[in-house]
């Protein structure tokens, strides 16, 4: 009896486990209704906190264009790696802008419920650098990597939009290499399409210095992506992806994950969309101070994978039209 209890009790604990990231969709949904606000200094009391009468209200995706690029930065305490990261991204922004005038751009740092100092950091570059150029978009809850970069996906006002990881782990000069294909792929289909920075050509120098548990979650990991989800893409997990602005509105407007395997997710759909998905090389670096378990992620993103799969298999979710989601995202504002 004991026996067909601790199963009984396992069974339901797996079954809650699997089930999690879908009952997350339906209790949070729509993704858009949190507070979307970005903070403006002037004047501030100079300590770098946001007074309530600094906030004003982000854009819409669904507003015209107001900017060439838009930088998508999702941190979670990151004072110390964040500085690094800016400091090289405006740099180059900055030179950009100077030798080009087309080119205009906004950083929109997305602080998920940071703990520490983020935000005073990111306030910095706000001063700096000007509300207009430079922007923090602060959710009261930790929503999780994949909600954070949805956020600021959708109320951003570039007409590409970069996903970018606040350590600085790839080469800001690379985006132009991405742009370039992003370009190429647009003018073929005369639709919107998605770039995503690989990191596939380091895989074999990697496989030599990783401890073997961590080739074979590797490995396992690809092999469901191709198996499951998104076919042709040798890395779905670099955080650097270039949209344009109308591919974004229908990925976002329809992701529902919003923690680990949210990038494969996005990709899913727009294979699904038959949106063109370019694979670019980029050049990465490991940057320390990385707070990921990679057992424990595995385990949650081999679960999201077969959510994914079994979720758009049985209609439990499914792929809408942007117009189903305008006055979710207007009403938000």
């Amino acid at each position: 009896m004991i026996i067909y209890l601790l199963i009984a009790v396992a069974v339901f604990y797996l079954v809650l486990f699997l089930l999690k990231p879908i009952i997350a969709t339906f209790r949070d949904r729509p993704a858009t209704t949190y507070v979307h606000q970005f903070f403006d200094p002037q004047p501030t009391a100079g300590r770098g906190t946001p007074k309530a009468a600094n906030c004003h209200p982000f854009p819409s995706i669904f507003d015209e264009p107001e900017k060439y690029i838009s930088f998508i930065v999702p941190v979670y305490n990151e004072e110390n790696r964040l500085p690094d990261m800016m400091n090289e991204t405006m740099e180059y922004l900055e030179s950009r802008a100077h030798r080009d005038r087309a080119f205009t751009y906004e950083v929109i740092i997305v602080d998920d419920g940071s703990k520490d100092n983020t935000v005073k950091v990111a306030m910095g570059y706000v001063k700096k650098y000007g509300a207009d150029n430079v922007r923090v978009l602060k959710l009261g809850v930790n929503q999780g990597k994949g909600g954070a970069v949805q956020q600021g996906m959708l109320h951003a006002r570039g007409q590409y939009l970069l996903m970018v990881d606040g350590d600085g782990a790839t080469r800001i000069e690379d985006l132009e290499s991405l742009e370039t294909r992003l370009k190429q792929a647009e003018q073929k289909t005369r639709g919107g399409a998605v770039a995503v920075g690989s990191r596939a050509h380091y895989q074999d120098s990697a496989v030599a210095k990783r401890a073997w548990y961590r080739n074979i979650l590797m490995h396992g990991f690809h092999f469901l992506v191709s198996l499951l989800c998104v076919r042709g893409i040798r890395d779905t997990q670099c955080g650097f992806k270039l949209f344009s602005r109308s591919a974004a509105t229908h990925l976002f407007l329809n992701q529902h994950l919003r923690r680990w395997s949210f990038d494969v997710e996005l990709l899913f759909i727009a294979q699904q969309l038959n949106i063109p998905i370019v694979e670019v090389a980029v050049n990465w670096t490991e940057i320390p101070g990385s707070k990921v378990d990679v057992v424990a992620a595995s385990l949650m993103m081999g679960r999201d994978l077969l959510v994914i799969r079994f979720s758009y298999l049985f209609g439990v979710w499914k792929v809408l039209p942007p117009s189903r989601f305008v006055n979710d995202v207007r009403g938000a504002l």
